[in-house]
């Protein structure tokens, strides 16, 4: 018997099982691209946010929009 149908042979015999069903791959992929974009779109705005905050304090006088002070301690 040749090398290459040994290792042909060899091959044949081994066949493994999948652990699931071949489409709960596609659904444990889906599952996780989902829940990774609800965590991006948990950032959404976030940047806009941080620029009002931003703009708030570098005002003269230091006052937010609603008239307080940004210096103040609150007290």
């Amino acid at each position: 018997m040749s090398m290459v149908a040994r290792v042909v042979a060899e091959t044949e015999a081994h066949h493994t099982e999948l652990p699931m069903p071949a489409f709960m791959f596609g659904v444990v992929a889906a599952v996780i691209f989902a829940i990774l974009g609800f965590v991006m779109f948990s950032y959404r705005d976030v940047a806009n946010r941080h620029r009002t905050m931003s703009q708030a304090s570098a005002r003269p006088g230091g006052s937010d929009p609603h008239g307080h002070d940004a210096t103040a301690s609150g007290h």
